[in-house]
């Protein structure tokens, strides 16, 4: 089976490209966002194949996976085929709703003939899904391996865009966990961030790391904080989870789902978000204990496998 898929977002990729199947992901001359082509800081199989727009044509395509809404125009461009009336189609729609409750509605709500498969069960519930049939295929993560150290008492937070994000992420809840304890921001465009929060260099510490360094780095921290107000579920909290880390995060979206008792500390109070930085940044043995405890039940809900076998049943369905 052929799967076109864009590279839109390479951590869920690269759990998904380690399916069964052929995968054809456009490439363009100049890499843009339309045409990233293959992974350079993922590991990603052989059998993800880079199609130029012009060898599409050609291609065989049995199924398009589409993420964004001018794909439903481009795959028609590029292939000459129309998703879900042409060839088996189905939209990953990675993110909770921007609007407010009653102004939800999906970009694929008056269409009946794609499938609209929603990352969590609380973005199923948020958006305004019209007509449009509906499944949810939770995260599956690939286990980086139980690499937290925690030898340096410091609190790792992954992020990217955070000025330009701004409240979305809790890029001005910083301040206040960086009161708390001193953080290591890794993600895409975060040097900016300490002078836009007034922070100095030894409270507020931004790094953008390769794939491949980033775990490691982030588990040498003591403890994994998640100040998001309104995503998705941040892949980056569960694979702090899969290294081993204690983690601490707001009590929004889906988290408290992913986060069990005893796995770390949810909440949206700040005396209660305070204490659990404080202890485990205090206590080795605790935070160590905690970790344990994440990483046994993400890897019991979000491995890689599970993923993978929820995946090749929605596939087969919308494909027979």
């Amino acid at each position: 089976m052929n799967v076109l898929v864009w590279h839109v977002h390479g951590s869920w990729l690269t759990s998904f490209v380690q399916g069964p199947y052929t995968f054809l992901v456009p490439v363009t001359p100049d890499r843009g966002p339309d045409g990233l082509g293959r992974a350079r800081t993922w590991r990603w199989p052989a059998s993800v194949r880079e199609v130029t727009p012009d060898r599409l044509r050609e291609a065989d395509i049995d199924l398009m996976v589409l993420q964004r809404p001018h794909e439903l125009e481009l795959a028609r461009q590029w292939t000459g085929r129309r998703p879900g009336i042409d060839v088996p189609a189905v939209y990953v729609e990675h993110n909770s709703p921007h609007g407010t409750p009653d102004g939800t509605r999906h970009p694929l709500a008056g269409r009946d003939d794609i499938t609209v498969v929603h990352v969590t069960h609380f973005n199923r519930l948020m958006w305004d899904n019209g007509r449009a049939p509906t499944a949810v295929v939770e995260h599956g993560v690939i286990d980086p391996g139980h690499l937290w150290t925690g030898t340096e008492p410091r609190a790792a937070v992954v992020v990217n865009d955070p000025v330009r994000r701004g409240r979305t992420t809790g890029t001005d809840l910083l301040p206040r966990f960086a009161e708390w304890a001193p953080l290591d921001v890794f993600g895409m465009r975060t040097a900016a961030l300490p002078a836009h929060l007034g922070l100095p260099p030894d409270r507020c510490r931004c790094r953008d790391l390769p794939q491949g360094e980033l775990h490691p780095a982030m588990a040498r921290c003591r403890v994994y904080v998640h100040p998001v107000r309104w995503t998705s579920l941040g892949l980056s909290l569960l694979e702090a989870m899969f290294l081993g880390m204690p983690v601490v995060a707001l009590a929004t979206t889906e988290v408290r789902e992913a986060v069990p008792e005893g796995a770390g500390v949810v909440s949206n109070r700040f005396d209660v978000l305070e204490y659990a930085v404080r202890g485990f940044l205090a206590d080795p043995a605790y935070a160590r204990q905690t970790g344990e405890a994440a990483r046994a039940a993400v890897q019991a809900r979000y491995g890689e496998r599970r993923f993978r076998d929820d995946w090749e049943r929605l596939i087969k369905e919308v494909t027979r």
